[in-house]
């Protein structure tokens, strides 16, 4: 560990590994929601790039920006040892044609990057085509990782008041949202696993947003089937964050926003409470 983080005390039993891990892994959203300068990005590198696994281009941001600028980005994310990411931009590419996106393969193999993302959902392919499309990505030198998404009707979250036995309650109003079968979620992914995908990413923001009522049966399900190791999920917020390493320790595998790499570091080397909200505070990041 580094003379600057003296302050960070894991303790013995945690077994946290140097880079490149293979769990523990956390990695960050690059520029999309937020504007991410190459000087701010440097900064992220420079100041705790030891935190830093993995950098990725969400919403196929890559897309928009100059090749100078993202291979410059590219470039110095390996100099600090952190593999670069594909957003989920795969799906645009079917209306070119069946050859678009061994081309892609090939675009982003020479740019530098180091993993494609295929945002399954998204693409809304026959899931022999999806199989066929972890090949070509295997088989072009670089990590394949599927994301998947994990989402439950609201409606199934129990009423939270107290009520009298057999009183009765008023139905609550289903909602639209999509139900994930989890058990086809779970089959697809293994079959990713098979065709040779390195990690999954599963979006499963509608299981913890409602953080009292979280589907932890559902989380844990996917994680005792796929392996924690193969496994990385999408923490939207720091309560996410915090949940997560609680319950499955630090070698947990999350995709966080920048401004949460501290702070997530800090909740994998020490036990914080029930009301923690930040270490840091959010006032430590201002850019």
């Amino acid at each position: 560990m580094s003379m600057n983080y003296r302050w960070k005390n894991f303790r013995e039993d945690e077994d946290r590994p140097e880079k490149p891990r293979r769990f523990g892994v956390t990695e960050i959203r690059g520029p999309n929601h937020t504007l991410l300068t190459q000087n701010v990005i440097q900064d992220i590198f420079e100041s705790m790039g030891q935190f830093v696994d993995g950098l990725k281009f969400s919403g196929g941001s890559h897309s928009l920006m100059p090749k100078s600028f993202l291979k410059q980005v590219i470039d110095m994310a390996h100099r600090h040892n952190v593999y670069v990411s594909t957003g989920d931009w795969a799906e645009h590419l079917l209306r070119k044609g069946p050859s678009a996106f061994k081309d892609y393969v090939e675009e982003c193999k020479q740019m530098g990057f180091d993993t494609i993302e295929l945002n399954v959902t998204s693409l809304e392919v026959p899931e022999e085509t999806l199989l066929r499309y972890v090949r070509l990505i295997k088989s072009g030198g670089l990590k394949a990782k599927p994301q998947f998404a994990a989402k439950f009707n609201k409606s199934d979250i129990p009423i939270g008041r107290d009520r009298a036995f057999g009183a009765y309650v008023p139905p609550s109003p289903r909602s639209t949202e999509f139900i994930e079968d989890v058990d086809l979620l779970i089959r697809r992914a293994e079959r990713c696993l098979e065709a040779g995908a390195d990690m999954i990413m599963i979006d499963a923001d509608d299981l913890y947003k409602h953080a009292d009522s979280v589907r932890a049966d559902i989380i844990a399900k996917v994680i005792g089937r796929l392996g924690l190791e193969k496994t990385m999920f999408e923490a939207s917020n720091a309560r996410a964050s915090e949940w997560f390493v609680k319950q499955y320790g630090p070698k947990v595998n999350l995709f966080v926003d920048h401004s949460q790499v501290m702070d997530l570091e800090c909740l994998r080397g020490r036990n914080l409470g029930k009301n923690h909200t930040s270490v840091l505070g959010s006032s430590y990041f201002l850019f």
